[in-house]
């Protein structure tokens, strides 16, 4: 993700992270200048993949812990990030394919957050973790894929322009389709939006 993000002109790499903690190899916060948008994307262990899952959805709840300031790479300005994200992302293995989390986390009522999961059949795996934060799935999918960082930019796209679930299941199953060489409705098929 990193990598793809890098090379696109609207998201900027402002500040990296090496180890911010004991199940986090890198971080990196990126900012979309035109939507006012930060984006900070966590890079975890292979072996921590329960404690990714776990991280996402109490991050789905609204009660993740607080980024808090990031120092940016060029500038040295400080910034200070929101610890209540309005867009919360898993993109990886379907760990829960493997495995059960035991603990669920109840969202507070009154906070409109949004979910997106980019993993095989996340709509099958994930729904009954991600009610109870009450987040709502953006996206999420039906079947085998690979996650990838073009699904997720072209669905942040959309997200940034506010557009709506169905135009931005749409912005991601073309870029699959485009990038996975499928045809299009196999991918509108794979890409599902709500409950």
């Amino acid at each position: 993700m990193r990598t793809y993000f890098r090379k696109d002109g609207e998201w900027k790499e402002i500040a990296v992270t090496e180890n911010p903690n004991p199940f986090i190899l890198e971080r990196s916060v990126f900012f979309h200048a035109r939507s006012d948008t930060y984006l900070i994307a966590d890079a975890y262990r292979g072996r921590e993949i329960k404690q990714a899952i776990s991280d996402f959805f109490q991050a789905a709840a609204g009660l993740g812990p607080d980024v808090g300031e990031v120092k940016t790479a060029e500038s040295g300005k400080v910034i200070r990030i929101a610890s209540k994200p309005t867009l919360v992302v898993y993109v990886g293995h379907d760990g829960l394919m493997d495995f059960t989390l035991t603990k669920t986390f109840q969202g507070t009522s009154g906070e409109k957050r949004d979910a997106i999961i980019l993993a095989c059949a996340s709509k099958n795996y994930f729904a009954s973790g991600l009610r109870p934060t009450g987040a709502q799935p953006l996206l999420w999918t039906t079947g085998l894929m690979a996650p990838e960082a073009y699904t997720l930019k072209a669905a942040l796209d959309g997200w940034t322009a506010g557009e709506s679930a169905q135009q931005i299941r749409g912005r991601a199953a073309a870029a699959y389709a485009k990038y996975q060489k499928c045809g299009p409705a196999a991918a509108q098929r794979l890409f599902g939006t709500g409950w």
